[in-house]
């Protein structure tokens, strides 16, 4: 009987790149914690398939909901999608887009759409993986659920829908515990995803750490679901493998390099060859003109270093997604959707920024207004508001209302 080969994992730790070692029937332990912040730091990696996991900081993920089933569709879109926000993957670094389904439904799919920021050599481990995928991946999550733990220092967290990756994202938070700004940065997640027809809410809270006085009250308290604290679960290889195959671009370029000196050496050996035999005949000298030109031609196709470069910070640039929902029509599209339908209210003023509301309107009877004011205040996609909705005044023309709305974010400006 043959030997099943080991798997080997590099994979984003607490504080540093650790290395597990087993197989996907047995699973794997852990073999070593290192304090390296990057994976090309690692050394003793074993021999056996290595399979490099990117952490959650190093990928921009987006949801989003598509109105078809074929998944031969899915890229297109999802690439659509991501230049309408502003995200261009480089082209010249290999497959650095991948898409994984969240919900499938006749003519409706929602899809969750990762873009991997182009890899340096210091995020690639010594020996060349033989497979690329995400840490968020490793750790599958039951139904609609949070898992929030700490990757190289800071509190990264994934959301679930039906037991399938819907979101996950890296924050800049490295408390001792989960706190307020992390169950705010949660929250906004949480909003964008019922945008896109995503409804989460979340049945299980898990908080991953090793540390002993580590809480998740804060998120217990922000979730309504209790938040179980635990040592974070061993890795589990993920089904399907992810398409994530990037290039490493100055190896690539040495080789082209080398190739190409290889092909000149030759063809300046085949010239002087074929100098030595002109006098056979007009045809070996049309063979090296047409030769001399395939060569000019290819140099001029070289990868030029200085524009490499110059793309290169274009996309560090364009790397973050263009945020619209503080824009006033987003703000008075969910305003909007907050009137009870066929209730005969209407607004006659919408006063709206990023920072305050001041919605003005009338209706015929009261009860219009008071279910307006009641979904107002309870709408998930206006939490970042605080809301004023004294009682309607009556008038000539039945009910007047006045309600005003300040976020917990923006400051308004005086």
């Amino acid at each position: 009987m043959s030997k099943t080969t080991e798997s080997i994992l590099a994979l984003p730790g607490e504080a540093g790149w650790e290395i597990w070692t087993g197989t996907p029937a047995t699973g794997f332990t852990l073999k070593s914690a290192s304090s390296a912040t990057f994976p090309n730091d690692l050394t003793d990696i074993p021999g056996g398939d290595l399979t490099l996991l990117f952490p959650v900081k190093a990928i921009t993920a987006v949801p989003m909901r598509v109105a078809s089933d074929d998944e031969a569709l899915f890229a297109d879109l999802a690439a659509l999608h991501a230049e309408r926000l502003g995200l261009r993957p480089d082209p010249m670094a290999g497959q650095l887009t991948d898409i994984f389904i969240i919900q499938k439904e006749p003519e409706n799919t929602a899809i969750l759409s990762v873009l991997l920021k182009s890899p340096s050599d210091a995020d690639i481990t010594p020996r060349s993986p033989k497979e690329f995928d995400l840490s968020a991946r490793v750790y599958p999550l039951a139904g609609d659920s949070l898992a929030v733990w700490k990757e190289l220092g800071r509190w990264v967290f994934a959301l679930s829908h039906k037991g399938s990756l819907a979101y996950c994202q890296a924050t800049s938070i490295s408390s001792p515990s989960p706190d307020d700004a992390l169950a705010r940065e949660i929250r906004l997640a949480l909003i964008q995803l019922s945008l896109q027809g995503i409804e989460i809410r979340p049945s299980k809270i898990h908080v991953w750490s090793s540390e002993p006085d580590v809480t998740g009250t804060v998120l217990t308290s922000a979730f309504g679901s209790f938040a179980e604290v635990a040592p974070r679960p061993a890795p589990v290889l993920p089904e399907p493998h992810s398409k994530l195959l990037p290039a490493d671009v100055r190896a690539a370029r040495k080789a082209a390099l080398k190739k190409r000196n290889i092909t000149l050496g030759i063809a300046a050996a085949a010239a002087v060859y074929v100098g030595l035999l002109g006098w056979l005949g007009y045809g070996l000298w049309k063979d090296i003109s047409q030769t001399k030109k395939l060569l000019s031609q290819a140099e001029a196709a070289a990868p030029d270093a200085a524009a490499f470069e110059l793309h290169q910070k274009k996309w560090d640039e364009l790397a973050l997604a263009i945020d619209t929902k503080n824009s006033p029509v987003d703000i008075l599209y969910r305003v909007a959707r907050s009137i009870p339908p066929n209730s005969g209210l209407r607004l006659r003023t919408a006063e709206i920024s990023a920072a305050e509301i001041k919605l003005i309107g009338e209706a015929q009877q009261p009860p219009p207004i008071q279910q307006f004011s009641k979904k107002l205040s309870e709408s998930n996609e206006l939490t970042d508001f605080t809301w004023q909705t004294p009682p309607p005044q009556s008038s000539t023309r039945g009910w007047e209302f006045t309600y005003n709305a300040t976020s917990r974010i923006f400051t308004p400006v005086k």
